[in-house]
């Protein structure tokens, strides 16, 4: 006995995310359909020239900018960034360094620092001996 699988799909939302493209700059028939694994697959292996140039010149998606800005999505909220910016736009906001990129980068830093700290601390912890760790 044979079933005939049918292929896992995905919203269009779910495969612009995991593009890493924002979803209202694609294509239509891409906004419009479900997207399979292998459709998402080969998009990844082999982009076409619409997905290549979202990921080049943008808009970009709030993740892709405060990965770009070296801020969180909630500084990018608390700076006044709302909707979707162009590779040209983030430039722009890089060169002019407002107050508010500037106050966030440094919270971004500060919050790595602190991640560093305690991921040594927590490896440290478990290099010690047993007992040595009651104490």
């Amino acid at each position: 006995m044979t079933s005939n699988k049918t292929p896992q799909t995905m919203k269009p939302t779910t495969a612009a995310k995991k593009l890493g493209v924002y979803l209202e700059a694609t294509p239509t028939q891409f906004q419009e359909g479900d997207v399979t694994r292998d459709e998402l697959t080969a998009l990844q292996t082999d982009p076409p020239e619409w997905l290549l140039e979202l990921r080049r010149t943008g808009p970009h998606p709030r993740p892709v900018i405060a990965a770009k800005l070296g801020v969180s999505i909630a500084g990018l909220a608390r700076g006044g960034v709302e909707e979707a910016l162009t590779t040209d736009q983030i430039a722009a906001l890089l060169e002019e360094k407002p107050d508010w990129l500037e106050k966030e980068r440094a919270v971004q830093a500060d919050v790595r620092a602190e991640n560093v700290r305690i991921k040594e601390k927590r490896a440290a912890r478990r290099n010690q001996p047993r007992k040595a760790r009651r104490g």
